[in-house]
């Protein structure tokens, strides 16, 4: 069955088993990962894998992550909610959703105009206002708006694109994927003036950063 009920009940079990049990333990997090219905921000085919923890495909050679790494990397942002977040690869949406509702605002880029849109149609359907997009190279990231209190990428990069080091604030978090293209370091930087302290996460596996910064499309 895939009744709202239905729906709900996973996500709780999701919450618990997948997020909490594996050490994602801000209260906020797992508040929003509670409320935010993933099963809206995959294909219909996959309905019944929603809340399944792994990623899942979104179209164009994309993926919609699983849910315990969408929830790290938006715990180790430790957000407070006053923060102007760039985002880095709208995909779905479903990340997009998540920091929207623990942000102040959200600025989000995609490359491929059809996930753009369909994810825009999402966001405006749930009634999420806090969001403005922008389709084109995320690599470089969005200088006029800079700087950023935390920015996530959601792509794997070769290396940290220098624009967006450039574009953190004093002060600011970023949560990136570094490193070869079939295997990946999820890694916090924490900016402190001109330097940059560095976190291991833990290890992973993004589909590739494409753009001016990042790897060739």
């Amino acid at each position: 069955m895939n009744t709202e009920g239905d729906f709900e009940t996973r996500r709780r079990f999701m919450v618990e088993n997948h997020l909490r049990a594996r050490g994602i333990v801000d209260p906020k997090v797992l508040d929003v990962f509670e409320k935010v219905a993933r099963h809206e921000f995959v294909a219909d085919m996959d309905l019944c894998q929603s809340y399944a923890d792994h990623p899942l495909s979104i179209g164009e050679g994309q993926t919609i992550s699983q849910p315990y790494i969408v929830a790290l990397m938006t715990q180790a942002l430790a957000l407070a909610g006053t923060e102007r977040v760039l985002e880095i690869g709208t995909g779905s949406g479903y990340q997009t959703a998540v920091l929207s509702l623990m942000a102040k605002r959200v600025y989000t880029i995609e490359r491929l105009e059809g996930l753009l849109s369909l994810a825009q149609q999402r966001l405006s359907r749930i009634g999420l206002t806090n969001i403005e997009y922008r389709l084109g190279d995320g690599t470089t990231g969005w200088e006029e708006e800079a700087p950023f209190d935390c920015i996530i990428v959601t792509a794997a990069a070769p290396e940290v694109p220098e624009s967006l080091v450039g574009q953190l604030a004093d002060g600011g978090r970023m949560v990136i994927p570094v490193g070869a293209a079939g295997s990946q370091d999820l890694t916090l930087f924490h900016r402190k003036e001109d330097d940059l302290m560095r976190v291991h996460l833990c290890g992973c596996v993004f589909v590739k950063l494409i753009g001016r910064e990042g790897w060739e499309g």
